[in-house]
């Protein structure tokens, strides 16, 4: 199982908002750059995480991205769930899934399934983009993302 670019780099973006939070809005290139990401793919993941609330923006020349909510606010698995869908490990057990599976009575291992998709589950709402950005400045990474 891996995750796509689009949850990492999508991540990788916010945190980057976060650390400029303050600031006036960033714009995509400046992210782009500091990210070492292409500018056409980071835009095209700044489209979901807008419909979520995660990001806004602003247009003019002093326009750009910026977080719509605190750090402290938006869980890692926030971002996930708008650039990834809902979790699915397999299909009987995805978060949408309302369908109960036909097998689900005699199937002996859908308790692992959903074992591991809970631990998941439950790192990504277990972190805040906040508690991100505390750990790249221990890190004394958060120089590298400043204007």
């Amino acid at each position: 199982m891996n995750i796509s670019t689009r949850g990492r780099y999508g991540l990788r973006a916010v945190l980057d908002l976060a650390v400029n939070y303050s600031e006036r809005p960033v714009t995509l290139s400046a992210i782009a750059a500091r990210q070492q990401l292409s500018e056409g793919y980071l835009e095209q993941l700044m489209v979901p995480m807008k419909k979520a609330g995660i990001i806004a923006s602003t247009r003019g020349a002093q326009g750009g991205y910026y977080l719509a909510r605190e750090p402290q606010d938006i869980l890692v698995g926030d971002v996930f769930r708008a650039l990834e869908g809902p979790l699915a490990l397999v299909a009987c057990i995805s978060e949408e899934n309302t369908e109960r599976c036909q097998r689900k009575d005699i199937c002996g291992s859908a308790f692992i399934w959903s074992e591991i998709q809970t631990a998941i589950s439950d790192v990504l709402n277990k972190y805040t983009v906040a508690d991100l950005i505390d750990r790249e400045y221990q890190l004394d990474a958060c120089k590298e993302l400043k204007k």
